[in-house]
């Protein structure tokens, strides 16, 4: 009896030992997260290019916060009302990508920056966007800003 009990102790720790390390493998590692984050910065930048504003608005968190001029914008629909009329036009007038990317350590943040260009390609602005992890592989902005060009103590 003390032999059936003392294997299944072993028995059960050997699949608590292999649950956890699947549920390790199954958890993405930092470049995998920074793919991940690129990726989805990539389509909701294709959004604007598709003019497809309910796609554009599915990236946007509910509490999801646009720092814009004149006024800040708040929360998924008074973003989504603001930046219908970029969707109204046949073609976009501006685009976006990602140049860089990075991820909290805990994964469940991100940071995404890059150039902001017109209709014909010519760089006009930047954009910093911070992503929060909303479930597996499924990033939602939170907040946005973009940049003018500076060209700050060039004479």
């Amino acid at each position: 009896m003390k032999v059936r009990v003392a294997e299944s102790v072993v028995l059960l720790a050997a699949v608590a030992m292999l649950i956890g390390c699947a549920a390790n493998s199954q958890r993405p590692n930092a470049d995998e997260r920074v793919r991940q984050v690129a990726d989805t910065e990539r389509a909701f930048a294709r959004s604007m290019a598709d003019r497809d504003h309910a796609a554009f608005t599915s990236f946007l968190s509910a509490e999801a916060i646009f720092v814009a001029e004149p006024k800040v914008l708040r929360g998924k629909e008074e973003i989504a009302a603001a930046w219908k009329r970029y969707y109204e036009r046949p073609g976009a007038p501006f685009s976006w990508e990602p140049a860089q990317v990075e991820v909290l350590e805990s994964g469940t943040l991100a940071l995404s920056t890059g150039p902001v260009r017109d209709a014909k390609g010519k760089l006009i602005g930047t954009f910093t966007s911070i992503w929060r992890l909303q479930a597996p592989g499924v990033w939602r902005i939170i907040f946005d800003q973009g940049n003018e060009i500076c060209d700050c103590g060039k004479p």
